[in-house]
């Protein structure tokens, strides 16, 4: 066999090759499926900071800055390093209250800035008498 004709059909290097070309792209896949992972929990975080949120500005003396204190409350315990800067605002009518909490997810691939959010609504507490009348 011609000797120029077995270097071509040589087939020594090729696995280092592919190596070099595949790896890289599962190592990404591999943290795209983290990072959304991250941005499922990072959204219950802050669903539930939203609800305890709307929980604790709804009673009948409460304030909005309760429910806000609130969210901090929880967010601080759950969620201070999946949902960075995270933001808070509650809303509080006489007759409907709402939470929403928000925030940036930790990034693991670089560049890639995601957000999550929840939010809660309700009506806010009244007393009333068994006539309807407020008391």
């Amino acid at each position: 066999m011609n000797p120029l004709l077995r270097r071509l059909r040589d087939d020594r290097g090729s696995a280092s090759t592919q190596l070099v070309l595949v790896v890289p792209v599962l190592l990404l896949l591999v943290l795209l499926i983290v990072q959304f992972a991250l941005v499922w929990h990072a959204r219950h975080i802050a669903q539930f900071a939203a609800q305890r949120a709307l929980a604790a500005a709804r009673v009948k003396d409460a304030t909005a800055a309760d429910g806000r204190a609130q969210a901090r409350r929880s967010l601080a315990v759950l969620g201070s390093r999946i949902l960075a800067a995270p933001s808070v605002a509650v809303d509080r009518t006489t007759a409907q209250t709402t939470a929403r909490v928000g925030g940036t997810v930790i990034a693991v691939v670089p560049g890639l800035a995601l957000h999550a959010s929840g939010t809660a609504s309700g009506p806010t507490e009244k007393i009333t008498t068994p006539s309807g009348e407020r008391s």
